[in-house]
């Protein structure tokens, strides 16, 4: 088998610091990084920027509200306006239909 290198190792690095490598490729990863101190550092720099990443947002109530305002605001709007078109349709069916049968009884006149 062929000498594994650097830029392969840069590859898993990314894999090997989320944790969602195999234990060979993890022994294979720490091996090179010790022998190349380096990337060792890279390596911890990358994780240390990862995980500031994972830090939660601070909760604030008033921001929680003012969305679950925004959101419920726009659902009322979905919902009449979907109502409205709803309430359309069935206005045209019955027209539609109401208008057919005074036609035909307005066409059997003039036929008889």
């Amino acid at each position: 088998m062929s000498e594994v290198t650097k830029n392969v190792i840069l590859d898993l690095l990314p894999l090997y610091l989320a944790g969602e490598v195999s234990e060979d490729t993890s022994v294979l990863v720490k091996k090179y990084l010790e022998a190349d101190p380096e990337l060792a550092e890279a390596a911890k720099e990358m994780a240390k920027a990862d995980s500031l990443g994972k830090v939660p947002l601070p909760f604030r109530k008033d921001t929680a509200m003012e969305t679950y305002q925004e959101a419920k605001k726009w659902m009322t709007i979905r919902v009449l306006g979907l109502a409205a078109i709803a309430g359309l349709v069935i206005a045209c069916f019955l027209i539609t239909v109401l208008l057919g049968t005074s036609l035909d009884h307005v066409a059997q006149l003039f036929v008889q």
